[in-house]
């Protein structure tokens, strides 16, 4: 029996890395269903990211990684053109999974759920994932070639 019928997250997913695996984990095993909010190529240019892949790419590798990972597992993907997306019109959402480094981002979610006569939803923080030098994994540092997506640091030559 699952803690949640509906939870919600949302993100880039520009390189899938054990960051991004470890909130997918979290949220699977705390809902029988996810809403995963991926962020638009315009919402990603607007935050300043560049990212390498273009949405439909991003898309297409979320979803065989929920497939190969997550089988078991129902979700939905929703084209995020803000920052919350169906967070904040799904009724039904119960909770939100973000790091502790997007954990503020709950609070003014549930300020805008309230305005709209939503409960407020839970808010479930998945601390960052470390790579092998100790600081958090992130696609940036990937792109940087820092570590790879597991967080193992790559030799420089």
């Amino acid at each position: 029996m699952s803690e949640f019928d509906l939870v919600a997250m949302g993100g880039t997913f520009d390189i899938i890395h054990k960051g991004h695996l470890t909130l997918l984990s979290k949220a699977f095993s705390i809902s029988t269903k996810v809403i995963i909010g991926l962020t638009s190529d315009e919402l990603a240019e607007k935050r300043g990211k560049k990212t390498i892949n273009k949405y439909s790419k991003r898309f297409e590798t979320l979803v065989n990684t929920i497939q190969t990972h997550f089988s078991e597992h129902s979700f939905q993907i929703s084209k995020l053109d803000n920052d919350f997306g169906p967070a904040v019109l799904e009724e039904n959402v119960q909770a939100l999974i973000v790091s502790d480094e997007t954990g503020n981002q709950g609070a003014i979610l549930n300020q805008l759920r309230a305005e709209k006569n939503l409960s407020p939803v839970k808010i479930v923080i998945v601390p960052m994932v470390l790579a092998q030098d100790g600081n958090r994994i992130s696609t940036s540092r990937i792109k940087n070639s820092e570590i790879d997506i597991a967080g193992n640091l790559l030799s420089i030559d």
